[in-house]
């Protein structure tokens, strides 16, 4: 099993860019980017927090977990 982040789509579906996330939340684009490109290896509940505050939505809106080997 692996687990995705789909903050891509909840980005493109609120028109924000990387930028607007990241004045927006205070978060790094860094942190924002591997984000966004499903690449960061762990996640502080900081981050879930603001991320989820901003757009509204609970974790499981922001994580995927699929049948996936994580070894890919």
């Amino acid at each position: 099993m692996a687990i995705h982040c789909v903050l891509s789509t909840l980005m493109g579906e609120h028109r924000y860019s990387i930028q607007s996330v990241h004045e927006k939340t205070g978060l790094s684009r860094n942190t924002i980017s591997n984000l966004y490109n499903d690449k960061a290896t762990r996640i502080d509940y900081f981050t879930v927090e603001k991320l989820c505050t901003l757009f509204n939505c609970g974790i499981d809106d922001l994580f995927r977990i699929t049948s996936e080997s994580i070894d890919k």
